[in-house]
């Protein structure tokens, strides 16, 4: 999967840098090497939480019908 992701060098020093597509998915680093390490990172674990939110939702779209669930027993 690819990303643009946006780097501004910063007058203190270092780069920040972020993610137009994954709304507050930022990072920052001393080099550009550093900051493309620290981004990546960040995409991943953003997208570990958006998947984990997800199979959440669903878990629990299910169980709110659980309630009306019924077990039976049939012979073929």
């Amino acid at each position: 999967m690819k990303f643009k992701i946006i780097l501004e060098p910063q007058p203190e020093g270092g780069y920040v840098a972020y993610v137009p597509a994954l709304p507050g998915c930022f990072s920052q680093g001393e080099t550009r090497d550093e900051v493309l390490d620290n981004i990546k990172e960040a995409i991943e674990l953003y997208l570990e939480v958006l998947e984990e939110r997800e199979v959440k939702k669903t878990m629990k779209k299910h169980l709110e019908h659980a309630d009306k669930a019924q077990i039976v027993e049939v012979s073929v």
